[in-house]
C-alpha cells in the first residue's frame, strides 16, 4: 500500500516514519522545500526520542520519501492523510486553513478513489466539511471516503505510542473506507490493539474529550496541592491513595506547575469553544483551564515571596525550559511564564535546558544560557526546576549549595525529598508538601 502524508510537522512526521517502518510505502508532503531537503538528508525538525533513527532507516530502504509535490503524492497513493497545523485562534477556536487549502490540492489531483484521513485534531464537524469541499473542487468524477484517525501521541514517547498504541479510533462511513484502514493498521493486530470503529463526528469527538479529561485530572490534583499546603497536608500521598482507586488511576495525578505544550491547552480551549458555538457550556473544562494558569500564577509567587517582594537584580537559575522532558517543545510551557514574570520584575535570568535552549533563544535572546545544571546555580540567588527531566533528579545537592550565593531551592515537580535538600543547607519550597 501506498500513503501519503500532508504535512510533516509533529504528528505528520511521526505517523509517516511510523507507518513506514510498519513495512507501507509513505510519501510525506509539506510546502517548505528547506524542511523537505534536510529531512532527505534525515536531519528531523524537532528533537523525539527515536525518530531520527527510524526516518534514516526508512530512506534507506526507500520505504519513506519526503517531496513538495503534492499532486504527486495524492497520484500513488490510495490513503492520504491531512496533518497539517490547526493552531488556535484568538477567541480559542481552531484555525482551519491549512486544512481547508490542503483539501482542495488534493481534489484538484484526484485520479481514483482514495480514503482521506483527518489525522490533525480538528473540531467537530470538519469530515463533513472536507467531504463537502473536495466534492466542490474535483476536476472529475471520482468515489473517495472521509476518515477521522485522530492521533493519541505523547511528545517525548511519540514512537512507542505510534507502535504501542492503547487504542485506534476510526471514523467512517463506509465498510470499505474501514476495511482500508484496518488493512493500513494491521500489524498492530499482532499485540491485540483496541480498535474504536465509529462515525465520523464521535471520532472526531473523542480526541478533544480525551485531553479535557487529562487536563481535568491535573488541575484538580492542583488544586487539591493548594489546599494541602493551607492545611499542611501532603499532596503525593493523597495523589497515590487516590490513584489505588481502580476508578480513578494513578495518571495524571502528579502536582506541579501544570499543563503546556501544543495539544491540552489547545484542545481545551478549542472544546470550549466548539461547546458553545452549540449552546453547551463546559463549566468543567472551563474551571480547569482556570485553575492550570492560577497554578502557574501561584508558584511564580512563591519565588518572588521568598525574597519579600525585593527581586530586582536577584540572580534565579532556571531548571527545564520544554514543557515536559524528552521533548524541546516550549509551546505554552510554563517555564516562559515563569521567566516572563520575573523579568518583569527585572531578576536576572539563568537557565539550562538539555534540548530545549534553540527554540528558547527566540522568544528570550537576552536571558543567560547555561551548558548544565551546575553553571546554572553558579552565583544563583535561587534555583528552580521546572521540567522534571532525568537528569535533574539526582543532582549533587551540596556542590549547587557551595556554587550559589543563595539558598532558596524551588521544586516545582516534586522530583526531591524534602528533607534531603534541607540537609543540604536550601530553603527548600515544593508543590503541596509541608
Amino acid at each position: 500500500m501506498h500513503i501519503a502524508i500532508i504535512g510533516t510537522g509533529y504528528v505528520g512526521l511521526v505517523t509517516g516514519a511510523c507507518f513506514a517502518e510498519f513495512g507501507v510505502f509513505v510519501t510525506c508532503v509539506d510546502k517548505d522545500m528547506e524542511k523537505i531537503e534536510k529531512l532527505k538528508k534525515g536531519i528531523i525538525p524537532f528533537y523525539e526520542p527515536g525518530l531520527e533513527d527510524i526516518v534514516k532507516r526508512n530512506l534507506k530502504e526507500k520505504r519513506l520519501k519526503f517531496t513538495t509535490r503534492i499532486d504527486e503524492a495524492v497520484n500513488e497513493s490510495l490513503v492520504i492523510f491531512i496533518a497539517v497545523g490547526t493552531p488556535p485562534r484568538g477567541d480559542g477556536s481552531a484555525n482551519l486553513d491549512y486544512v481547508e487549502e490542503v483539501a482542495k490540492e488534493i481534489a484538484k489531483n484526484m485520479n481514483s478513489y482514495k480514503v482521506i484521513v483527518t489525522k490533525s485534531t480538528v473540531p467537530v464537524g470538519t469530515g463533513l466539511k472536507i467531504k463537502e469541499i473536495i466534492k466542490k473542487n474535483l476536476e472529475k468524477s471520482v468515489e473517495f471516503d472521509i476518515v477521522s484517525n485522530p492521533e493519541f501521541l505523547r511528545e517525548g514517547s511519540a514512537v512507542e505510542d505510534f507502535m504501542r498504541p492503547n487504542r485506534v479510533v476510526i471514523g467512517a462511513e463506509s465498510e470499505q473506507a474501514v476495511a482500508i484502514m484496518k488493512d493500513l493498521y494491521r500489524p498492530l493486530y499482532l499485540i491485540e490493539t483496541p480498535f474504536v470503529i465509529t462515525d465520523i463526528a464521535t471520532a472526531e469527538l473523542i480526541k478533544y474529550a480525551t485531553n479535557s479529561f487529562l487536563a481535568t485530572k491535573i488541575s484538580f490534583i492542583n488544586e487539591i496541592s493548594a489546599l494541602c499546603e493551607a492545611v499542611g497536608a501532603n499532596v503525593n500521598t493523597i495523589a497515590k491513595a487516590m490513584g489505588l482507586d481502580g476508578r480513578i488511576g494513578p495518571k495524571f495525578l502528579h502536582a506541579g506547575i501544570g499543563f503546556g505544550g501544543s495539544c491540552l491547552p489547545k484542545d481545551t480551549m478549542a472544546l470550549v469553544k466548539i461547546a458553545e458555538e452549540k449552546g453547551v457550556e463546559l463549566r468543567i473544562v472551563k474551571a480547569a483551564i482556570e485553575a492550570n494558569q492560577n497554578q502557574r500564577e501561584r508558584l511564580t509567587q512563591k519565588i518572588i515571596k521568598a525574597f519579600n517582594d525585593k527581586i530586582e537584580g536577584k540572580i534565579i537559575g532556571i531548571l527545564g525550559l520544554s514543557f515536559k522532558p524528552n521533548t524541546d517543545d516550549i509551546r505554552e510551557s510554563p517555564a516562559l511564564y515563569i521567566i516572563q514574570s520575573l523579568l518583569n520584575k527585572k531578576a536576572t535570568l539563568k537557565v539550562y535546558d538539555p534540548q530545549a535552549m534553540e527554540n528558547t533563544k527566540r522568544v528570550f535572546p537576552n536571558i543567560i544560557y547555561c551548558s548544565d545544571a551546575y553553571s546554572v546555580a553558579k552565583d544563583a540567588d535561587a534555583v528552580v526546576v521546572v521540567t522534571e527531566w532525568n537528569q535533574f533528579r539526582n543532582l549533587d545537592l551540596e556542590r549547587i549549595k557551595k556554587l550559589m550565593k543563595g539558598s532558596l531551592f524551588f521544586d516545582f515537580r516534586n522530583i526531591y525529598d524534602p528533607v534531603k535538600v534541607r540537609q543540604s543547607g536550601f530553603s527548600y519550597f515544593s508543590v503541596g508538601r509541608p
